[in-house]
């Protein structure tokens, strides 16, 4: 950086206003990410506000974190550099929104709570179940790439988003895709910022296809005392005509972080305990329509998980729904909470291989003394959560003995796993972006033309990029 830390705090206050930048040592240390801190944070009012700051930073070479409400800044690496963060929370208006038509145009910094509020008056949703739902914003829901529940069927949000505007690295504003649903505006580049963590640019806005909401639902579950059983049943559903909302598989472990007083914060809809087996896995599904169809499904299913050998099967209706659902939604914050270290992995392979890592998940994390749980959607994505007691040296030895033991067994079964959560000194230590890939040569690729100066999140991605 070649300007004075004063004449950069003088530049950006003429952005975006005196009021809205800080280097107060107390105020930046809330945009500390592993315990590096910026040196000044910034809060943009309007998306040229956002993009000038940019532009300024490239031009003095300052690294660059965007944020939002901070609730994802504990993923990846910690930068190895930080100079400024980017608020974008003050970027939270709807843009547009038809409707009739299907779409919505979101600021990145909205919350949100306050899209499922303006899309339930019109009885629809956006199928973004995710973790930390009552605080988190979309850019850095989409900036991520988390999950949910409902991507069994809905998919993610590569299948829902329409088109983004983002900011490049030299400050200009990018379009790509658009507001509609039929559009062919070229290539989408805006799935590149999906998943980039922030590292290929700074989303700013974001075009989706919105979705009817489901009126009448039901919840099925069906608990197994082999985990091949489970998935003997998860295979017959996706070979049947039916087509849940959701379909998940529970190891034993998630019974008891369900019932914990951090599940009750986290959801607290009315949760009944007795609906998971601590000691079994379980299948659980949700699925929607008419009274004729919900009959079908729950018969169908009950004679599918009895074919499967299920000891216990059962059919909740609505009322039994959103506390379940809750919880597996904060599966990751529940998760976060119970243990000292918790260790989250994400793992990803084919639903037909899946089970053999999941027990090679269960064997490493059994074999080293380590607490575990996971919840695995029948997609073929699994989230496993190793609770160690404490952060001591042995600890972190038998995580690190597990962990790897696990990214052998999904390289084996052809998947890939990453470790998106772990306490923040066992970083250095852990593959955190899991083993080396095969596409990463052309990663520095797309890094070098979307960021040139390499100003945006320095060393937080895969490779250090």
């Amino acid at each position: 950086m070649s300007t004075s830390p004063g004449a950069v705090l003088s530049r950006l206050a003429s952005i975006v206003g005196a009021s809205h930048v800080t280097e107060d040592a107390s105020s930046v240390q809330a945009y500390s990410i592993d315990g590096v801190a910026p040196v000044s944070a910034v809060r943009p009012g309007s998306i040229a506000e956002a993009a000038e700051v940019v532009k300024f930073a490239a031009a003095e070479r300052l690294a660059l974190v965007a944020s939002g409400a901070r609730t994802k800044l504990a993923m990846g690496l910690p930068p190895r550099e930080y100079d400024l963060a980017l608020d974008l929370s003050r970027l939270d208006r709807i843009s547009a929104y038809d409707p009739g038509d299907l779409t919505l145009s979101v600021e990145a910094g909205i919350p949100l709570s306050k899209i499922a509020s303006a899309l339930a008056q019109h009885a629809q949703f956006l199928p973004l179940a995710v973790p930390f739902e009552n605080s988190a914003t979309i850019g850095g829901t989409i900036a991520s790439g988390i999950d949910s529940p409902l991507r069994q069927f809905f998919g993610t949000a590569r299948d829902f988003v329409l088109g983004m505007e983002f900011i490049t690295g030299d400050g200009s504003l990018a379009k790509s895709g658009g507001r509609v649903v039929k559009n062919v505006t070229g290539y989408d580049l805006h799935k590149l910022m999906i998943g980039a963590m922030g590292s290929l640019g700074v989303i700013a806005q974001v075009h989706f296809r919105t979705f009817p909401a489901p009126r009448s639902r039901r919840a099925f579950l069906a608990s197994f005392d082999r985990s091949k059983q489970a998935w003997t049943l998860r295979q017959s559903i996706a070979d049947s005509p039916l087509r849940p909302l959701t379909l998940d598989i529970l190891s034993p472990g998630v019974a008891q972080l369900f019932g914990s007083n951090s599940a009750a914060k986290r959801a607290p809809e009315p949760y009944n305990p007795k609906m998971l087996a601590d000691r079994r896995w379980t299948l659980t599904s949700g699925f929607a329509g008419n009274a004729k169809a919900l009959d079908r499904y729950a018969a169908d299913l009950r004679r599918m998980a009895e074919h499967a050998g299920a000891a216990e099967i059962a059919t909740f209706g609505e009322e039994g729904i959103p506390g379940a659902f809750g919880r597996k939604r904060e599966f990751i914050p529940i998760a976060l909470e119970a243990s000292p270290a918790t260790v989250v992995l994400k793992v990803s392979a084919l639903p037909s291989r899946m089970n053999q890592v999941l027990s090679a998940a269960e064997k490493a994390a059994a074999s080293r003394g380590i607490d575990w749980a996971a919840i695995i959607r029948g997609v073929g994505v699994a989230y496993a959560a190793l609770l160690p007691k404490d952060r001591g040296a042995e600890s972190l030895k038998a995580v690190l003995a597990a962990t790897d033991e696990i990214l052998a067994a999904t390289a084996a079964a052809v998947g890939n796993a990453t470790i998106p959560w772990c306490p923040a000194e066992w970083k250095s230590r852990l593959k955190i972006w899991g083993l080396d890939r095969a596409e990463f040569a052309q990663m520095k690729k797309l890094k070098a033309f979307f960021d040139p100066a390499g100003v945006f999140s320095p060393g937080r991605f895969m490779g250090g990029i």
